[in-house]
């Protein structure tokens, strides 16, 4: 049985009203904001019937504007880093926002994650739209672009969905931080991913475009292994991010597949995730907080795992990299499941 409701969620300090909708099913609760389309809270039944929120966040809108931690939202018009915040599309050179350092972030200094979306109920969920203009953080082309949460089964499906009126860049992750065991280190959450390659990291977390084996390195997670294991072995990928905040080489053929799964002996709870991405980038949540979340929990470094489904970061730096470029007029489509059971 499905039941959408939707209620106010104060308004944003530029005077906007920030809408919740709360996606109820027996399996599975999401409740998501027009601001940021955020994922704000995922509610699943532990092993002992008791819900779980498996996500962090905020209970408000001035937690979600005041903190950078991009908690839950959806990112772009590019998602993780470009190096030197520019990128050059057919002869022309784009200057983008440094907000990273030298380097551009997550869509720049308002990105996707700061605007207040159009919202439209679904018969089981929500799709959220807006328009980014030409010139928009710096990029080319009015990109009209949505994403969708549909709940079913247990599952929270994500699609991305995106056109532009002129050659440009897309890539949109969401910015979920996953704790299965709804607060605490998730240091001993269990993880396996689908990937025997990584992308080698600069010391400023960059992809320099080389592909690394993930055999004999503490980025082996082929078969499933706690995430705090290896996070602290004296390893030069390790220390130029601080901890694992790195791209994994997914199967790249457009199909749905499984990319990686997390899981909780505490609570019981396993999430899968399935996407068409061909990457995804886990970040052990190496420099989150020390914030005040929701109910007034206290949300610190490695309280989290991200699993950011995305083509890979820095591609239009990188020769050997597929690049995230939206040609004008076609269709911009992905989609990424997160699954969750507590058996």
């Amino acid at each position: 049985m499905m039941n959408i409701e939707r209620k106010p969620f104060g308004k944003t300090a530029r005077g906007e009203a920030v809408t919740l909708f709360e996606i109820q099913t027996p399996e599975l609760t999401a409740r998501v904001l027009d601001y940021g389309a955020t994922v704000q809270a995922l509610l699943v039944p532990d092993k002992d019937g008791k819900l779980v929120d498996v996500v962090l966040g905020h209970d408000t809108i001035e937690g979600y504007e005041t903190h950078d931690g991009y908690l839950g939202a959806c990112v772009g018009r590019v998602a993780n880093r470009l190096g030197g915040a520019q990128f050059t599309l057919n002869g022309k050179t784009y200057i983008l926002a440094k907000n990273d350092g030298k380097n551009h972030l997550h869509g720049g200094l308002r990105g996707f994650d700061k605007y207040v979306w159009d919202a439209e109920v679904l018969e089981d969920g929500v799709k959220f739209s807006r328009v980014s203009l030409d010139g928009e953080e710096g990029y080319p082309g009015t990109l009209r672009v949505s994403v969708s949460y549909r709940v079913a089964n247990g599952a929270l499906t994500i699609t991305y969905d995106a056109v532009s009126d002129q050659d440009t860049l897309c890539n949109l992750t969401n910015h979920s931080y996953f704790n299965l065991n709804g607060g605490g280190t998730a240091l001993s959450h269990t993880l396996q991913i689908h990937a025997d390659r990584f992308t080698e990291n600069s010391d400023q977390c960059m992809p320099t475009g080389k592909i690394l084996p993930v055999d004999g390195t503490p980025f082996d997670f082929r078969a499933p292994k706690p995430v705090g294991r290896d996070i602290g072995q004296d390893d030069v990928q390790l220390r130029n991010c601080g901890g694992y905040d790195h791209n994994f080489c997914l199967a790249d053929t457009g199909a749905l597949l499984p990319a990686a799964v997390l899981s909780s002996a505490e609570s019981g709870v396993t999430m899968r995730v399935s996407t068409t991405m061909p990457g995804v980038q886990l970040y052990a949540a190496n420099f989150l907080g020390p914030w005040t979340g929701k109910g007034g929990a206290m949300y610190e470094k490695r309280d989290a795992v991200c699993l950011e489904t995305q083509f890979y970061p820095n591609a239009m730096q990188c020769e050997a990299f597929r690049k995230p470029v939206l040609k004008a007029g076609e269709r911009y489509h992905q989609v990424t499941v997160y699954a969750f059971s507590n058996k």
